[in-house]
């Protein structure tokens, strides 16, 4: 019989990831998926998983579990203190935890979603191929409470690494995010994208795995009339009658009925789902050459 993980305490928000379901959009239904995904895929290559396995994403620390058998984990993500029965491990390197010993994760100085990944991928019964929590449809697995208890695959061909991964110093209080023009970008007064790559945005407290409700200078419509629901991505920007911008993270709706003024690049949009309430948020034209990824307080 495989390895089980018993959920001690959940913190504010813990949920199992992995990459998500694709190709069900023309049917309602979005990929979802881990919020920071090379977060996920680095936690998962660290203790010698396929990229996509389960894990569990934590929001803003506060997890604490235990296991029946020994076991590898890692955690990466927003940089957290983590301790195995009271004494500290490592983030972003394998750690071994014996049969017995409870892992927690206390709350991160800067970032918001860490990763737990178990050698051999958190195994519960996957939902249209994906065994991710989709918090918009209500698809997947339930969020994590307590006394949850859940059952580990099989150890893979591959083994776990045995050095630490190098990952950028987070950066302090404001974070850049590359952008290219959206499909409704006419919808807008001319000086509206200008403004955008120029101001600075707020993250608000009205935050979630479905987008960023941003705070700052308005932007401007130039088009009056009603647009028809189309399809969305994560990364867009969309601006409702406030004329602030919304920016959809990984379980935004499929279809959506406001202008998108800008998409945020792929690479980038791990780093904005690790922005915290209070971050400032710059955008700036999309560049040929970007950096993949960065931990952000």
């Amino acid at each position: 019989m495989g390895a089980l993980l018993e959920v001690l305490h959940t913190g504010p928000l813990s949920t199992v990831q992995d990459l998500g379901r694709v190709g069900f959009a023309s049917v309602g239904v979005g990929v979802s998926g881990a919020a920071d995904r090379d977060a996920l895929k680095l936690a998962n290559r660290l203790v010698g998983n396929a990229a996509g396995a389960a894990a569990v994403e934590v929001t803003l620390g506060g997890f604490a579990a235990r296991t029946d058998q020994d076991v590898t984990v890692a955690v990466t993500g927003a940089p957290c203190p983590i301790t195995v029965d009271g004494r500290s491990g490592a983030l972003n390197a394998p750690l071994r935890v014996s049969a017995g010993s409870v892992l927690r994760l206390g709350a991160p100085g800067c970032g918001l979603r860490s990763y737990v990944a178990v050698r051999g991928g958190i195994d519960v019964d996957p939902v249209l191929g994906s065994r991710a929590t989709d918090l918009l449809s209500g698809i997947g697995p339930h969020p994590l409470r307590a006394d949850v208890v859940l059952p580990i695959g099989a150890e893979p061909a591959a083994p776990a690494s045995d050095i630490p991964a190098y990952v950028p110093e987070p950066v302090a209080d404001e974070l850049e995010l590359q952008v290219v023009p959206g499909p409704r970008a006419d919808w807008f007064a001319a000086a509206a994208f200008a403004t955008l790559l120029s101001a600075t945005y707020t993250v608000t407290s009205e935050s979630n795995r479905i987008g960023i409700r941003l705070d700052g200078p308005e932007l401007a419509r130039s088009h009056r009339g009603e647009l028809a629901s189309e399809g969305m991505v994560p990364g867009a920007l969309q601006v409702p009658p406030s004329n602030r911008p919304v920016l959809f993270l990984v379980d935004h709706p499929v279809t959506a009925g406001f202008p998108v003024i800008a998409v945020v690049v792929a690479a980038d949009v791990g780093k904005a789902a690790q922005a915290r309430p209070g971050l400032r948020l710059r955008f700036t034209a999309r560049q040929e050459a970007s950096p993949s990824v960065s931990a952000v307080c």
